[in-house]
């Protein structure tokens, strides 16, 4: 099967490596780009954890501390992943959403212990941060990245759903489905020939003024129940 893969680039790369070793080819599509913030170093001092909902704030936060032993609280596999590939030693995953990493966090950490940190993307809800604020914790949220949109799809995206050379798409955010429904209302093009597989209801949510072939659902928010839709 050809699958659209709308991640950022470096992801996606990620991505298409796995659906290689499951028999498919990926087509690369991003329709968001990683900004970077520059800035000092984070200040750790009397932060007991860090709190990462993607893997672009594991990297954006490699980049402002050299501190590899702080603990590292991720919303998934995929954040944990990357927090050991940039040599932090102290990786845990929630497994689920950002509501499933609160309910994590509040086994894992005692309020009295320090404050915690989110290594947030612009974009990012307060969510979690309020969350465990109700809980008790010291939160603080510090942006380190934004994601850059796309104004239309790739051109050979584009023409290989246009001419139905490619069977399923793959849709990790509601942000991520939000900007592939615009783009392909702006373009014209038919999506009725194609499956659509959402990480979440909410991300499902985002393509309702589309029409697929079919719309599966992650039986749990995180890559490996996305990819077992396939």
């Amino acid at each position: 099967m050809k699958i659209l893969v709308t991640r950022p680039l470096r992801d996606g790369e990620e991505i298409a490596r796995r659906l290689a070793t499951m028999g498919h080819e990926a087509l690369l599509a991003p329709l968001l780009a990683v900004q970077f913030f520059e800035g000092a170093p984070l200040d750790l001092a009397g932060v007991q954890a860090i709190l990462v909902t993607s893997a672009n704030g594991v990297r954006a936060l490699a980049r402002h501390t050299s501190n590899r032993d702080i603990a590292i609280f991720a919303v998934g596999p995929q954040s944990a992943e990357a927090a050991e590939r940039e040599g932090f030693v102290r990786a845990r995953t929630a497994d689920g959403d950002a509501m499933a990493l609160a309910a994590a966090t509040a086994n894992w950490a005692d309020p009295r212990d320090g404050l915690l940190l989110h290594a947030a993307g612009e974009e990012a809800s307060d969510a979690l941060c309020e969350k465990l604020r109700t809980q008790g914790f010291a939160v603080k949220r510090q942006t380190l990245y934004r994601m850059e949109k796309v104004e239309q799809l790739p051109g050979d995206a584009a023409q290989a759903i246009r001419h139905g050379d490619v069977q399923a798409a793959l849709f990790f955010s509601p942000l991520s489905a939000g900007l592939f429904a615009d783009c392909v209302k702006k373009s014209g093009i038919s999506t009725d020939r194609l499956t659509a597989i959402c990480i979440s209801p909410s991300t499902a949510g985002s393509l309702k003024d589309l029409s697929f072939a079919e719309i599966r659902i992650a039986a749990e928010p995180n890559q490996a129940a996305l990819l077992a839709c396939l």
